[in-house]
């Protein structure tokens, strides 16, 4: 196993993957840019090739690239070695054990195998004759059939089942995959009681980011009392949580960080007829509001989201959830409007003209915009009620916006349409804020805010000081003289203090190399890495003579805090010495005293 994570961590370039997902900027010898793992507006997340190491100062959050996309995606170790083995082009043989031993890529092999079983009965079968003909008609081309994998669920009741079985897998697996279903008094031995849960069906496969088959949208060609719906989705499983799937975000992440614009509409043949006609940003979340995971998930490709939603009552109530999740998250959340008669979703729309759809596209309103056009629609501003009803609708949304400049743009807008003093509706803000059940607005909004945990200003400036020392060795050769032994060693730094002050005494220079190898460090060899990336972040524009004296200035103010904090300490131990009346300690720490105060 060891052998085969070297080969991988070989292969791929940790800033190039990372930066996949992270806007990154060179930094000295290192790539900096913002941590995708807690919001930040100054970029603290720090990636070094050379170490395949990354660290966020921010957050804390560090490590390689398995812990990247462990922390990135939320899987588990084996997990991530898959997904970078598919990346790197390395094949799995050698640790395949380990793989197929867990029981989530157990269910995504058998889900894959149903997706081309599905796509073969569609492409070959008689049966499948009435499914082609509905997707020619919707306009599907072959090599878009094909490009989805879009296939068909014969109307038996487990020929899907006793395939698979076959194929060896187990019946338990089956149904956590969410392709068999149990009846009740089923008996495995006999091999009874277990059917399909597509059945006569035009098949479309869900994948994860990664291209990974989680779950299928199976649609019935002709709905009766005993087809179950129009719709049937694979349940809630160990691989598929429709609150974090995004359909068609495999296919489309890279135009979408092309283009830095993600178009959200609502069904799959949505999604599918705007990639047909060339558009290949778009996105769906099937018909469920937009989630807070969904969200996080697509802000790592773009800021924008433009969104189509029905025009009706009920169609925009659906999309208000998710669209006020994003314009916290601060995200650019515009609506597409598709012109009157031109189509009630995006796939009639294309269908019609393409043109039209794509001019939408280009030409979506920004959702403030939108809410404030929506919010004075047939209002009389004469009226101080209807003026209060308008502040009363738009104020909660400006409120969702985290950014105070953005904020103060649109009550400035408001205050000029109503013909109110914008004073006034800061005002009617703050009484919003305090109103019950509005304790998710921001200043007052829906905001989770995690408590960081406060260090000292002693630990922020020893931290400083020790990423100094190792970045630029050379510069710190009279440290020790400077600073009393107690300042560093009773750090959280100690050790690392033990081993650079004997590896200097040793060698009268600091090697980073011997460093990392010392026994004082006590396996913490990634302080040594967090410093380093620190250093470069903080000081690589100094020069050696700037470096030198900011290391100057930083031991001269961690001796005078450290001595004011030791005769503090001193000072009471004296008074309790005396009351004790243990005249040895007293004597001890009266000296200790006296030699501070020199």
């Amino acid at each position: 196993m060891a052998t085969d994570v070297q080969a991988i961590k070989d292969k791929i370039d940790i800033v190039q993957f990372i930066g996949e997902y992270v806007e990154l900027k060179p930094a000295g010898s290192n790539h900096k840019g913002r941590c995708p793992f807690h919001g930040e507006k100054t970029p603290s997340f720090m990636v070094h090739r050379d170490r395949q190491f990354w660290h966020c100062f921010g957050c804390g959050k560090g490590g390689d690239v398995f812990t990247f996309v462990q922390e990135m995606e939320g899987v588990e170790f084996i997990d991530a070695l898959r997904i970078l083995a598919e990346k790197a082009g390395i094949p799995l043989e050698s640790i395949r054990t380990d793989i197929t031993g867990s029981q989530r890529n157990r269910l995504k092999d058998i889900l894959l195998e149903a997706a081309r079983f599905f796509h073969h009965f569609f492409l070959q079968m008689p049966a499948s004759q009435n499914a082609r003909a509905y997707l020619s008609q919707r306009g599907l081309t072959s090599q878009t059939i094909d490009e989805w994998q879009i296939g068909y669920s014969p109307e038996q009741w487990d020929l899907l089942t006793k395939y698979l079985l076959k194929k060896g897998h187990s019946i338990d697996d089956l149904v956590a995959a969410g392709l068999t279903i149990q009846k009740d008094g089923a008996d495995i031995r006999r091999g009874t009681g277990y059917y399909d849960r597509f059945r006569s069906r035009v098949m479309f496969p869900i994948w994860d980011v990664h291209g990974a088959v989680v779950g299928f949208t199976g649609r019935v060609l002709v709905e009766t009392e005993y087809s179950g719906g129009k719709y049937v989705n694979t349940p809630q499983t160990m691989v598929y949580d429709k609150s974090r799937i995004v359909y068609g975000l495999n296919k489309a992440k890279q135009e979408i960080k092309t283009t830095q614009r993600i178009v959200m509409v609502e069904g799959q043949m949505d999604v599918i007829a705007c990639h047909q006609a060339g558009m290949k940003n778009v996105v769906a979340t099937s018909g469920t509001a937009l989630t807070q995971e969904q969200i996080s998930l697509l802000k790592r490709y773009a800021n924008t989201l433009a969104i189509a939603f029905d025009a009706d009552a009920a169609g925009q109530a659906a999309a208000k959830r998710g669209i006020d999740i994003a314009l916290e998250q601060g995200m650019d959340v515009r609506v597409i409007r598709i012109p009157e008669g031109q189509g009630k979703d995006p796939d009639e729309c294309v269908k019609k003209n393409k043109e039209v759809w794509f001019r939408a596209v280009e030409e979506a309103a920004n959702i403030m915009d939108w809410y404030v056009a929506k919010a004075f629609a047939g209002k009389n501003m004469k009226d101080p009620k209807q003026k209060q009803a308008v502040a009363n609708e738009i104020l909660p949304e400006i409120l969702r916006i985290p950014y105070a400049v953005e904020r103060d743009h649109w009550l400035r807008l408001v205050s000029e349409h109503m013909q109110v003093d914008v004073s006034v509706l800061r005002e009617d803000m703050e009484r919003l804020k305090k109103q019950p059940g509005q304790t998710s607005l921001r200043g007052g909004v829906k905001e989770e805010k995690k408590k960081e945990k406060e260090r000292s200003r002693m630990d922020v400036m020893i931290e400083r000081l020790f990423s100094l020392i190792l970045s630029t060795p050379s510069v710190a050769t009279s440290l020790w003289e400077k600073l009393p032994h107690g300042v560093l060693s009773t750090s959280a730094y100690g050790g690392l203090y033990e081993s650079v002050k004997n590896i200097y005494t040793e060698r009268n220079s600091i090697d980073i190399a011997n460093l990392r190898g010392s026994p004082t460090l006590h396996n913490q060899g990634n302080q040594i890495d967090i410093l380093l990336l620190q250093g470069e972040k903080d000081f690589s524009d100094y020069t050696d003579g700037q470096r030198k004296k900011e290391i100057e200035q930083l031991s001269e103010y961690i001796r005078n805090e450290w001595t004011k904090e030791r005769r503090k300490q001193l000072e009471q131990d004296i008074v309790a010495s005396e009351k004790r009346g243990d005249k040895d300690t007293l004597q001890q720490l009266l000296q200790e005293l006296q030699e501070l105060s020199v």
